[in-house]
């Protein structure tokens, strides 16, 4: 198919692309950006008039629930939703049941998520068998068929001996290990930040201190064995410090943070509202100014969603009791826009943290996040200034809860493009 796309303002965080101009798809890959190429004939034509067009986004942390887990979202609602969300690309954690710690395994998913043909699959290969923190993977093997890296998710490695030497196997290999840094003893039992909020609420917390522990045992691990770490879902303003730090040092370390961390805090748990229960836990405004700032400065690499979609039974409880986990596909673009807003930051800096930020852990042979001739064609079209109202209904992923619910937006996708093709249109919305 080819496909021209003009009008439209394309930023391409990569090269520093800011500019008014058309773009050219042909046989899966950009053509030309600018003039067509001679004899050049688009079987589609999509008038940007007003739009971003923008290299597809690539989403680090989005748990889709297969295998193990259906009754809370299936491959085929969240891949839909994900389409939504102009995200071209999906790095899914190995917590599934069973977890991602087989070949076949990894294999499968790939191939289901090939057969829906809409976003590239990323899985991240479980650390340990079981995710029990005991006897590690055949990591080889995993890399083998398909993962981009290796992880425990939310599972806690109780046994520093067993993180060591899986970190010794990833550095043999080149392979990334990505961590929550979040001390397992210090955070037992921990619902909400540990501090004057939850103390008057009577809920137990978790103390930055579970974070900043977990995150110097990391930084001497890897001073140790030279591996390649990505740290997940950061949450405190003394634990980017030290990642500031580790990276000054020049440790070989990225990170990431959740969208909804750039906005909420601790008081917005108000009456012990669940939508609000996630992990890490929402810190003080404090925090929160520092994650904006470590943003700015490079100290945060990308921006995720940490999309966990939860079903009505887990989450409808009270909020020490339910289920940690919001969904966040559909709401990762104008969440990231929002923070943008509100810092006085550029668009080409904010779309760098969800694509060419992102694709950079991943690494150059996993995901491109360019928009050059020659590179594939996986692009965002989106309205900067679409109004809209996040519902219930207004969700394809299956996962319905979010503290958003009811709340204006602004910004959405329009079009999201795959390997070329148009995977996902929506309607000129009534102005």
């Amino acid at each position: 198919m080819r496909l021209s796309i003009e009008r439209g303002r394309v930023i391409d965080p990569a090269s520093g692309l800011d500019a008014a101009t058309d773009l050219h798809v042909a046989d899966g890959r950009i053509v030309a950006i600018g003039a067509p190429p001679a004899g050049f004939h688009a079987d589609r034509v999509i008038a940007a008039d007003g739009l971003v067009v923008g290299p597809g986004l690539i989403d680090l942390a989005a748990r889709l629930r297969e295998p193990g887990f259906e009754y809370k979202a299936s491959l085929e609602s969240e891949m839909a939703a994900a389409m939504a969300g102009g995200i071209t690309g999906l790095a899914c954690p190995p917590d599934t049941d069973p977890p991602l710690d087989e070949p076949g395994l990894v294999e499968m998913l790939k191939y289901r998520a090939r057969g829906l043909d809409q976003a590239r699959l990323y899985p991240v290969g479980a650390l340990t068998v079981g995710l029990k923190g005991e006897v590690l993977t055949e990591m080889a093997e995993l890399a083998e068929a398909g993962c981009v890296g290796f992880s425990h998710a939310g599972a806690p490695i109780v046994d520093t001996q067993v993180l060591l030497r899986a970190m010794q196997y990833a550095c043999t290999f080149g392979f990334t290990v990505w961590l929550q840094p979040q001390d397992p003893h210090l955070a037992r039992g921990g619902v909400a930040h540990s501090g004057a909020v939850a103390a008057r609420l009577g809920l137990s917390g978790v103390p930055v201190i579970a974070e900043t522990v977990a995150l110097n045992t990391i930084f001497d691990l890897m001073r140790v064995t030279g591996c390649r770490v990505h740290l997940c879902r950061l949450s405190s303003g003394a634990g980017l410090e030290l990642v500031r730090r580790a990276k000054q040092e020049g440790l070989p370390v990225s990170a990431d943070v959740a969208v909804h961390h750039l906005h909420m805090i601790d008081v917005d748990i108000g009456h012990f509202d669940s939508q609000l229960r996630v992990d890490p836990p929402f810190r003080t405004q404090r925090d929160r100014d520092a994650i904006r700032a470590a943003l700015a400065d490079g100290t945060i690499d990308a921006i995720c969603s940490d999309h966990t979609p939860v079903d009505d039974e887990a989450k409808q409880l009270p909020f020490a009791e339910a289920e940690a986990g919001v969904t966040g596909l559909e709401l990762l673009l104008p969440l990231t826009l929002k923070w943008a807003a509100e810092s006085g930051t550029g668009l080409l800096t904010a779309l760098g943290k969800l694509t060419v930020g992102a694709a950079a852990v991943l690494g150059s042979k996993q995901a491109q996040a360019r928009i050059e001739a020659g590179a594939p064609a996986d692009l965002c079209v989106f309205d900067p200034a679409e109004h809209w109202t996040v519902t219930r209904e207004s969700l394809l992923s299956q996962g319905k809860h979010t503290p958003y619910l009811g709340l204006e937006l602004l910004g959405r996708t329009r079009y999201t493009v795959v390997d070329g093709r148009v995977a996902f249109e929506r309607s000129t919305p009534i102005r």
